[in-house]
C-alpha cells in the first residue's frame, strides 16, 4: 500500500474521500456523521493525517490525535471503490504502528452505535467496547486496544 501524509495543500481531496467514504453512513445513522461535520483545514493543521494511494484521489484515509496517554484513531476511511481491497486493514497497521513509535500503550476510536459492520470489524481487530455515549441523534461506542 502506497501511504503518504496529508498536508494543507491536500484539503479538497481530504474532504471529497470522507464525503464519499461516509455517505452510506449518514443513510444508516439517519444523521451526518462527525466526520461530515469537520473542518478540514484545521484537523490538518492539528492532526497527523496519511493518505493510502494517491494525493490527488486517495483510496484511504488515516486521522491520528496523539493525546498524553493515548492515540486517538479520529477517522479512519475507504473510499467506496476501495473496500474489501485491505486498504483499511492496512491503515489499522499503520495506526497501530504510529501508536508504538509514538510510545503510546492505547489506541482508542468511536463509532456509531448503529453501525453494526463497523463494531464488529473493530472486534475482530483487537477493539473492546470501554463505553457508550448518548448524544441528541446517536449512540457513541467508545472503543479501546491495549498494546503490547
Amino acid at each position: 500500500m502506497i501511504l503518504k501524509r496529508a498536508n494543507e495543500n491536500d484539503l479538497d481531496a481530504l474532504v471529497a474521500l470522507q464525503r464519499a467514504a461516509y455517505a452510506e453512513n449518514e443513510e444508516i445513522l439517519g444523521a451526518t456523521p462527525i466526520p461530515l461535520q469537520a473542518d478540514y483545514a484545521q484537523i490538518l493543521n492539528d492532526m497527523e493525517v496519511w493518505f493510502a494511494g494517491s494525493r490527488s484521489d486517495p483510496d484511504g484515509a488515516l486521522i491520528l490525535q496523539f493525546r498524553p496517554d493515548d492515540m486517538l484513531i479520529w477517522s479512519i476511511s475507504a473510499h467506496p471503490r476501495a473496500r474489501a481491497t485491505g486498504v483499511g486493514r492496512g491503515l489499522l497497521a499503520i495506526a497501530e504502528k504510529r501508536a508504538q513509535d509514538e510510545k503510546r500503550k492505547v489506541i482508542r476510536l468511536y463509532t456509531a452505535s448503529v453501525y453494526l459492520k463497523n463494531l464488529g470489524w473493530y472486534a475482530r481487530h483487537g477493539f473492546v467496547e470501554e463505553s457508550r455515549e448518548t448524544l441528541a441523534d446517536r449512540i457513541v461506542v467508545h472503543m479501546i486496544k491495549k498494546l503490547d
